[in-house]
């Protein structure tokens, strides 16, 4: 699950930060403003790469992905996209949960 939770976070530091340039040339925000908060979301999205194995590193994922959709006020495309890396977070959690189910019964096999 790892694996796939934190491909699909690195995708989404490369869409905040594209989000970011496009927010500071379309918004009222000051630029400061908006690298503040994508910076932030950035940060986040790599530093829970490295932690998705603790307890609740799941459920913060789910509240980047809530916040990425919200940031489609601020970048309209962002709903879209948001709701696309939403989907992804679900693939990875649920299939991610099954691969490791299915390498945990082979390994039981396997010492068996």
């Amino acid at each position: 699950m790892r694996t796939l939770c934190a491909s699909t976070l690195i995708g989404e530091v490369l869409v905040i930060g594209f989000a970011g340039l496009v927010a500071m040339n379309t918004s009222d925000l000051s630029t400061g403003t908006v690298w503040a908060v994508s910076g932030v979301a950035m940060l986040l999205c790599v530093l829970l790469c490295g932690v998705l194995s603790r307890p609740g590193a799941i459920q913060v994922g789910w509240a980047l992905q809530i916040a990425l959709i919200l940031s489609g006020f601020v970048v309209p495309a962002m709903f879209v996209l948001g709701a696309v890396f939403a989907g992804l977070w679900w693939a990875s959690v649920h299939f991610g949960r099954k691969i490791d189910e299915a390498k945990a019964r082979f390994a039981a096999q396997a010492s068996s």
